[in-house]
């Protein structure tokens, strides 16, 4: 069952999932394509609005996946996304990654993206992940690495945004530098092998920064984030308020660069 400490970081908001549904599987699953094929069944744990799980269920058509998210409103916007995709290999429902309730080796393939970072047992999570996949198959995760996330030009007040997010994070259970433990954690789960990669997004056009400011500055001052950063006494809704603006002032720069580097895992059963 999900652990009581738990809270997700992010919430929901229109900004979250505007960021969450930008994502597809080549630019966030890369590490993983090459072991797809047609037929083969996959779950994806943790799909937020579904982008993934659509790209996903097209590579290995006309095998089934069903995707799962411990949040209803999420859910919902997850269907809305496979039912435009139309396609009839794809179900989504409410899971817990604690408690699948699931067969043994019921999938060939098992998938969560930026999962890990946000659960309080990470360990367990991966050892129910490996129960319900078949011999022969794999497990695959991706999670960033916050405290190596970089980015130019130098914004002073951006480096107290990271210890604002970090700080939260943990209290709410997570780990949000995941992605650099995530080989541990596997073999910890009792995978003998773990092919671990890295990989990274980061934004440079003027669109992007202007695209990836935004979100921040909305996410750091008027999210779940920031009323939970207020509510542990981690900040005040004042300083919350410079740091959206000194997002705002980052992504205006002319020549500004942010990276995002995760860890990844492929981790055969």
């Amino acid at each position: 069952m999900a652990d009581e400490r738990e809270t997700y970081t992010h919430g929901h908001a229109d900004s979250v999932l505007r960021s969450h549904r930008q994502r597809t599987a080549e630019n966030s699953a890369g590490y993983l394509l090459e072991r797809l094929r047609p037929g083969l069944d996959l779950l994806d744990v943790g799909c937020g609005p579904g982008t993934i799980s659509v790209d996903l269920a097209r590579r290995v058509a006309p095998g089934r996946v069903l995707a799962i998210d411990a949040a209803e409103d999420v859910v919902a916007s997850a269907r809305a996304e496979a039912d435009a995709a139309g396609l009839d290999n794809l179900e989504v429902r409410i899971g817990d990654v604690y408690a699948l309730e699931l067969d043994d080796g019921a999938f060939d393939v098992v998938h969560a993206h930026q999962v890990l970072q946000h659960v309080a047992r990470p360990v367990d999570a991966l050892r129910e992940m490996r129960r319900v996949t078949r011999a022969g198959g794999v497990v695959a995760a991706r999670d960033s690495i916050y405290r190596a996330m970089t980015w130019a030009p130098a914004e002073p007040a951006m480096d107290r945004w990271l210890e604002v997010y970090c700080a939260v994070a943990e209290a709410n259970g997570g780990e949000p530098d995941a992605g650099r433990h995530l080989e541990h954690w596997a073999r910890e789960a009792g995978f003998g092998e773990v092919v671990a990669s890295e990989s990274s997004w980061h934004w440079t056009t003027p669109d992007e920064r202007t695209w990836w400011s935004d979100l921040w500055a909305d996410r750091i001052s008027i999210t779940a984030l920031a009323d939970r950063a207020v509510e542990l006494g981690v900040s005040t809704r004042e300083e919350l308020a410079d740091l959206a603006a000194a997002w705002r002032r980052w992504g205006a720069q002319p020549d500004g660069w942010f990276e995002v580097p995760c860890g990844e895992i492929l981790c055969p059963r």
